[in-house]
């Protein structure tokens, strides 16, 4: 049924528009003077900065130091606007609003804090807080608040002497309600449009004129109806009036229908109240009068701090709250439906060093592509999640079979077979991805989440790039696992690494030409580790760097020690790993070692892998070409293993070839090897490098390097590695010691 339009009588308006016209430039602003604003904080620095910017803007500012404080200043002094911290020793901000509900102060109270969780702006909100601003705020955002507050406090003031004096106040209500950041309307006793101010044009696209004669429902978005019937056209007066009531308004912009970004209404926070004729018996209903005011941006502002409360902000996936509260939900209805659930645990393999050598920009975006094709390989129902870094949770409800888990496992990994395209790099990753399922894994959630984690840990130490589920036999591993890795830590922190040294010696005169450094772990409980316990697993927690400096470290030292102690010099070989090569300052630390213990050039040698040094060819060379300056060997090794392109060798740096310890596997039985170690001395030798043969262990493999010619071979037959002091026994004076 349509609602049809009343008929109304317009007063002849053109002498009050006149005097109207003559009073706007000198009544658009308030006067800030008269309005006493309270700033509560335990922070005196931040307390004084903020009393200069609002006395600069022309307010009156006190300042008080806590909550205790700032309720003394309340209790004794009328205050308009108070500037509320919530984490304050003591009495906190919350405790503050409490006492000012308590007391029912006439004060509007804007919170300023650190603390931007939904759930804490929430609750300010429900204290009778009406704005609040983040921790560090903006000062025009603080100005602008100030004067909208001020503002509104201005209006309200006005509206009682209007509702009292509703004849004589009009020429000055038309005048500040026409200059309002606010909807100011008016409807009679039918719920029909009386008056609206210029405002509604700004936020909605109606003109006041199509809006006067008709119904209030014609603004009112279709599933406000039901409250706005109670609210926008209140009958009530005083107190029982409605206050701060949230409502949506339509806009009349019919291009916003096909703007999917853009909104087709906006959230008001409404004030309204019965006008009734107090001149007659019985004070007959009237209207209504009200105040609207656009509040679309704190809205947003709200949904943002929810939003951040349970998502991560990068990739914009459910964090582990938001996952734990969805796993939850889904264990209790597998209960009920008696049915199987899943959970994935995902580690990016490589990451850190994809992080690390591209950049962490390229790196963040390499996440948000991945989490894009994760949520687009899975079903609406699953949830992914970021639990931080490179290391993700899938939840899988309503499983029938664990075979279910297994083939959504493996769409994963097909997924990311393609390689992804960012700035000119194609990246190429895969996931080790561990499986746990409820109930026969676990009847828990941290039980699942720890089970699917081992699980994981399980397929990364088989290869990575594949999935395993989760079986009791890997709590045995996974907790070997775990005591490893705290004990790498504590091993760096209470010096329990040790070099090793490894002599190099020339085949024709037995004479030590060189050391490998390499590096040993005295365990306090294990005794001795070698390091292919321990490397691959500092490796994956980010500590190989941190090992690496240290042996870098201790290489320089010893160099120096020796040189001090009048031994003969002799170059020293110290393994880089890729990780180490993709950090950005690597060539500046090493040529900052040398420079610092003094070493002669190319004393130092870095032993590089082909596969580190292929990595980003493009970024490598600039470093390596540094590093020779400062008078460091680069050698490359396990050298024949890794690509076949030898075009680099041309490119690079390089001082020493170091051929694989593979090769020399067959010696003696007729096998193409031999003739692959003899090609690549053949080459060296025309490209002026030097060549080491390591892994040299018979007789028959070190006749065999000396009837190639080449000179230079390390291994167990000669010389195993040994630590510092007996090492430095086999160095002499003059000129070397024989091999034996």
């Amino acid at each position: 049924m349509s609602v049809s339009k009343p008929s109304i009588q317009h007063k002849n308006t053109d002498g009050l528009a006149a005097i109207m016209k003559s009073s706007i430039q000198n009544s658009t602003d308030i006067d800030k003077s008269r309005f006493v604003v309270l700033a509560v904080d335990d922070n005196l620095n931040l307390l004084y900065s903020t009393q200069a910017i609002v006395e600069a803007k022309g307010y009156q500012c006190l300042i008080a130091d806590g909550g205790e404080a700032g309720l003394n200043i309340l209790q004794s002094t009328a205050v308009d606007i108070l500037l509320l911290d919530l984490e304050m020793p003591e009495i906190d901000g919350f405790a503050v609003l409490r006492k000012i509900h308590e007391l029912q102060l006439d004060t509007d109270v804007i919170v300023v804090s650190g603390k931007t969780t939904f759930d804490s702006a929430a609750e300010v909100f429900r204290n009778g807080a009406i704005d609040f601003l983040p921790k560090p705020y903006a000062t025009e955002r603080l100005v602008a608040t100030l004067d909208n507050i001020a503002h509104k406090r201005e209006l309200k003031n006005h509206i009682r002497q209007m509702q009292n004096q509703l004849e004589d106040s009009e020429r000055r209500y038309r005048f500040i309600v026409s200059y309002s950041p606010d909807i100011i309307y008016m409807i009679d006793h039918k719920g029909f449009f009386t008056f609206i101010n210029d405002r509604i044009t700004d936020l909605l696209g109606f003109l006041p004129q199509d809006l006067i004669g008709e119904h209030f429902s014609a603004l009112i978005h279709e599933d406000d109806l039901p409250q706005a019937e109670h609210v926008f056209n209140e009958r009530r007066t005083g107190d029982r009036a409605s206050q701060n009531i949230e409502l949506r308004l339509k806009s009349a912009d019919p291009l916003v229908e096909s703007k999917p970004f853009e909104s087709s209404s906006i959230v008001i926070e409404l004030c309204s109240m019965g006008i009734y004729d107090t001149d007659q018996s019985g004070t007959p209903y009237l209207g209504t009068y009200g105040v609207a005011r656009d509040i679309s941006d704190r809205k947003k502002d709200q949904e943002m701090i929810r939003f951040q409360a349970y998502h991560d902000l990068l990739t914009r996936l459910p964090n582990r709250e938001l996952f734990l509260d969805r796993l939850n939900l889904s264990i209790s209805q597998a209960e009920r439906n008696n049915n199987m659930l899943a959970v994935l645990f995902l580690d990016m393999d490589g990451f850190k060093f994809i992080n690390d050598s591209l950049g962490h920009v390229i790196g963040d975006n390499l996440l948000q592509r991945v989490a894009f094709r994760l949520q687009k390989t899975l079903r609406e129902t699953d949830t992914v999640s970021r639990i931080g870094g490179d290391e993700f949770n899938i939840l899988i409800p309503e499983l029938q079979t664990q075979e279910e888990a297994g083939l959504v496992a493996q769409k994963i990994l097909d997924a990311f077979s393609q390689p992804i395209l960012l700035d000119q790099h194609e990246i190429t990753i895969s996931f080790s991805i561990g499986i746990s399922l409820y109930p026969n894994d676990a009847g828990s959630i941290d039980e699942l989440i720890k089970n699917a984690d081992m699980a994981m840990y399980h397929i990364k130490g088989r290869g990575k790039n594949g999935y395993e589920y989760f079986s009791d036999h890997m709590q045995s591993i996974y907790q070997h696992r775990h005591s490893i890795e705290q004990d790498i830590r504590k091993a760096l922190d209470n010096q329990q690494f040790e070099a090793y040294y490894q002599p190099q010696f020339n085949v024709f005169n037995e004479e030590i030409v060189g050391l490998e450094a390499l590096i040993r772990w005295h365990h306090p409980d294990k005794g001795l580790i070698t390091p292919d316990h321990f490397i691959p697993i500092a490796e994956e927690i980010g500590l190989i760097s941190d090992i690496g400096l240290y042996m870098l470290e201790a290489g320089c030292k010893q160099l120096r020690d020796w040189l001090d102690q009048g031994k003969e010099p002799v170059k020293l070989s110290i393994n880089v790993s890729a990780f180490q090569l993709a950090e950005q300052d690597f060539d500046l630390v090493v040529c900052e070692l040398v420079n610092r213990y003094r070493l002669p050039r190319h004393l130092l040698v870095l032993e590089i892998t082909e596969t580190a040094l292929m990595q980003d060819m493009e970024m490598i060379l600039p470093r390596l070409i540094h590093l020779t300056q400062c008078g460091i060997g680069i050698s490359i090794d396990d050298f024949g293993v890794g690509y076949s392109s030898l075009s680099y060798l041309q490119t690079l740096p390089l001082d020493v070839l170091k051929i694989d310890r593979s090769f020399l596997s067959c010696i003696g039985d007729d096998c193409d090897k031999a003739c692959i170690i003899k090609a690549i001395v053949a080459m060296a030798r025309e490209l002026k490098l030097d060549v080491v043969v390591e892994g040299v262990e018979t007789d028959q493999q070190l006749n065999f390097i000396k009837d190639i010619g080449c000179n230079i071979v390390q291994g167990f037959l000669l010389g195993r590695p040994l630590p510092e002091q007996e090492i430095s026994k086999l160095l002499t004076l003059s000129s070397g010691v024989k091999a034996g």
